[in-house]
């Protein structure tokens, strides 16, 4: 009987190391960027059912980030502190939005004014005031985009900061290089015209390019101080071009309080 209970304690132990990477050593000094895409209630037939985390889990974990002692800073305050060496909080973290989705508005938003915390979007430049064009509505149905009108009171608000995530949300790594080119530098010319502040960041659909040497080097071309991957992990917060794309923590609409963190303190809670 007693063996029969230690193999099933070392059943559930291999199982919860499997799933989670508690055993990870923890990182220390590192800037935390959480990559959100959808807040809210995913719909019917969903098959990105991932990319949808509930208003209320959010509310939970921006809670758990500022309880923790998370100052969530913007891309322009990280920039600052590397340019002119003004000095970041003791905990800094990124919260970011990919693709610029209403609900960014609807659900996040409040929240983050609500609790004085700050995050950051990047925005697909020919979608918004319309829908989410790109996604096949077999696979994910379409949902609305932000308006230009929603985008600037969460910018004047000083809640949001926005970012590029090209003009059309192609795979960079997929397409001519004359069109990775128009992706990148008329997203940022028709950004900070419409916004009329430097767009100091920018993402890369699907995370595809990021490590592409050639597809990199036109997004560094393009003048965007910081490009961020889709790829696991935490990049030192005194980061610099050559250490390459900022890595980021993917916020997933099944994690568990324990992935984040994991997620802030070792780089990744999942293998």
């Amino acid at each position: 009987m007693i063996a029969a209970a230690s193999a099933a304690a070392f059943a559930v132990a291999a199982g919860a190391s499997g799933r989670w990477n508690w055993w990870r050593r923890k990182i220390s000094g590192g800037m935390p960027v959480l990559v959100y895409h959808k807040v809210g209630d995913y719909p019917e037939g969903s098959r990105l059912k991932a990319l949808w985390v509930k208003t209320s889990q959010f509310r939970r974990q921006m809670e758990y980030l500022k309880k923790r002692g998370y100052t969530t800073i913007t891309f322009s305050q990280w920039r600052d502190s590397l340019i002119a060496k003004t000095p970041l909080p003791q905990k800094p973290v990124l919260v970011t939005f990919d693709d610029g989705y209403a609900n960014n508005y609807t659900e996040a938003y409040p929240i983050l004014k609500e609790l004085g915390m700050k995050g950051n979007i990047f925005l697909v430049y020919e979608m918004m005031d319309g829908h989410n064009a790109w996604h096949d509505p077999a696979t994910e149905r379409h949902v609305p985009m932000l308006t230009w009108a929603q985008i600037r009171e969460m910018q004047e608000g000083g809640v949001m900061e926005m970012g590029s995530h090209t003009m059309r949300h192609r795979n960079l790594a997929a397409i001519p290089a004359e069109d990775v080119r128009w992706e990148l530098v008329e997203s940022k010319k028709r950004l900070e015209e419409k916004l009329g502040r430097e767009m100091v960041g920018f993402a890369y659909p699907y995370g595809a390019g990021a490590f592409v040497p050639q597809v990199r080097q036109a997004a560094r071309d393009a003048g965007y101080f910081f490009d961020f991957a889709f790829r696991q992990g935490i990049s030192p917060a005194a980061w610099k071009p050559e250490m390459g794309a900022i890595r980021r923590l993917y916020v997933r609409g099944d994690d568990f309080m324990l992935d984040l963190y994991l997620n802030l303190t070792r780089g990744r809670a999942r293998l």
